[in-house]
């Protein structure tokens, strides 16, 4: 599973981004001082960090000098949103660069491309009898290719890289659709109805009560 650890001394906001990243499926740590996280990045392997740049102990800038030679991709989530601080912060090799106030959908979408950019994620996944090919977007099952839509392969994918994790209704349209979840929406029980058919996860792909789905292999 993917690690994030998220750089913010705001505990509220820090506290925002752990929930919406862990309903998304990652796992997630904490850190409210610069000194406190350069501990955490001694003692841990992660693939990606949200990086606050106004902190104690150590700001933002100082710490990224500390991540680079690591090879950690870098997010900056800052309030400080003038030009000279973006550029500053990138040309110090960070990926994106995020301004307060945001939405946590831009988030999400962010830390997905970094983390394909970074190729965080296998090329090919081995889950629950399939054989999924994240280049050529090929699924199997003893060798036989499975015809899937793209919101069914984009669905399924997301489970395999979640596996055991319950995932919330809202985060599995806003990851897969790419917008708003309408409440009382049976676009997201319909397209796993039929995914659970295509690809023999009648009883892998289970349902959470007043949650979501879980995929359990």
């Amino acid at each position: 599973m993917v690690k994030i650890l998220i750089v913010e001394d705001e505990k509220p906001i820090s506290d925002l981004i752990k929930m919406s990243l862990t309903k998304a499926g990652y796992r997630c740590a904490c850190a409210y001082d610069g000194i406190a996280a350069a501990d955490l990045l001694e003692e841990n392997v992660y693939d990606l960090v949200l990086l606050d740049v106004m902190l104690p102990g150590a700001d933002g800038f100082e710490l990224m000098e500390y991540i680079r030679p690591l090879g950690i991709p870098v997010i900056f989530i800052t309030a400080k949103n003038s030009v000279n601080d973006r550029v500053k912060g990138l040309r110090m090799g960070a990926e994106d660069y995020i301004v307060k106030p945001f939405e946590v959908l831009e988030l999400l979408a962010r830390v997905d491309v970094v983390l394909r950019r970074y190729k965080k994620t296998d090329c090919v996944i081995k889950i629950g009898g399939l054989e999924i090919d994240t280049r050529s977007m090929h699924v199997r099952r003893d060798g036989t290719d499975i015809q899937l839509t793209k919101k069914e392969y984009d669905l399924l994918l997301l489970f395999a890289r979640n596996p055991g994790t319950a995932l919330y209704r809202e985060t599995i349209y806003e990851r897969v659709w790419g917008g708003e979840y309408i409440y009382g929406s049976k676009t997201v029980d319909l397209h796993i109805q039929r995914l659970r058919r295509k690809v023999g996860w009648e009883h892998q792909l289970q349902a959470v009560n007043k949650v979501g789905y879980r995929l359990e292999v």
